[in-house]
């Protein structure tokens, strides 16, 4: 009995010395909610990690950027899916987090999701600084919208007191322009966005553009921004490209993940884009070159191993 419980130990040993050297190791990918955009790419990197390195992985649904930094913290999940402004104010322990996510790291961003700030088609407000006094809404309360609008609206020197302010979703705001119950609306979303989409085919749209120094500005104080462009056509009525900036949403890690590990989720990722582009049209937009764009925190050394080798720098 001694002699077999001593071998149950040493397998028992022998196991998890396996799992640790990433052998058999089923990784969880936190992502977001069924309907959106995170979840789908999520199963394709999941199949893509499977079928090219030695590891297992499986995609997670879950509330999306917020609820995955605190998933990366507790250690629930291995990687995750996020925007590049919720992975800074993680990292730092500011706006909606408590304390920093020490533990996170970069692997890549992956594609923009724009700022449009959505107006009605016949609007007569033309600059951001237009916003003043009007009823605008600024996201959902506690969102990464509501924070966009806030630091969009610093560097034109207004704040929300400036505003008849409201906190809505993307939907309520749509529906509110259509019914003439609001004048403007910040939208954080890959574009074409369907809620804007539906207003532009009944109501028309017009979308803002930023000033080139106001963008300069707010990249400079906020390096998560990256500058975006919204091709002409986007939306029904819209005839011309709209200049503004864009959050971008990125794969993150655990730091407890081995840079072997990490390199080759990078690798398979990037060398099979490919096949998450017949999953879902926004991997068209995970480009190599563009890989550390918008990261304003520190890269896992998995990744930028691969991306040195590629060429590409922070």
């Amino acid at each position: 009995m001694k002699k077999l419980t001593l071998l149950l130990i040493i397998a028992m040993v022998f196991s998890v010395g396996l799992v640790g050297c990433g052998q058999n190791q089923s990784l969880i990918i936190a992502t977001g909610g069924t309907s959106g955009t995170y979840y789908p790419l999520g199963g394709g990197i999941a199949q893509i990690i499977e079928n090219n390195t030695d590891m297992k992985a499986q995609a997670q649904t879950t509330g999306a950027s917020v609820e995955n930094m605190r998933y990366i913290a507790s250690e629930e999940v291995d990687l995750a899916f996020t925007q590049t402004d919720i992975a800074d104010y993680a990292v730092k322990g500011v706006e909606m987090f408590d304390k920093p996510v020490a533990n996170l790291r970069a692997i890549a961003t992956l594609y923009p999701e724009t700022i449009q700030i959505v107006l009605p088609g016949d609007s007569a407000i033309a600059t951001v600084a237009d916003l003043k006094g009007k009823r605008v809404s600024v996201g959902a309360p506690g969102s990464g919208t509501e924070l966009n609008a806030k630091q969009i609206l610093e560097v034109y020197g207004l704040t929300f007191e400036d505003l008849d302010a409201q906190h809505l979703s993307f939907g309520d705001s749509s529906q509110s322009i259509q019914d003439g119950q609001l004048d403007a609306a910040f939208v954080t979303a890959g574009a074409p966005t369907a809620a804007v989409s539906e207003l532009s085919a009944t109501k028309g749209v017009k979308i803002l553009s930023l000033e080139q120094d106001k963008i300069d500005q707010l990249i400079s104080q906020y390096p998560f921004y990256t500058l975006d462009v919204v091709p002409a056509g986007t939306y029904a009525g819209q005839d011309q490209e709209v200049t503004t900036v864009a959050v971008k949403a990125m794969l993150v890690a655990r730091d407890g993940l081995s840079e072997e590990q990490v390199y080759n989720i990078t690798k398979a990722l990037f060398e099979n884009l490919d096949k998450l582009v017949s999953i879902n049209a926004k991997a068209e937009l995970i480009k190599l070159d563009t890989a550390l764009q918008g990261v304003s925190l520190e890269v896992h050394p998995g990744a930028a191993k691969y991306f040195e080798e590629q060429g590409i720098s922070k």
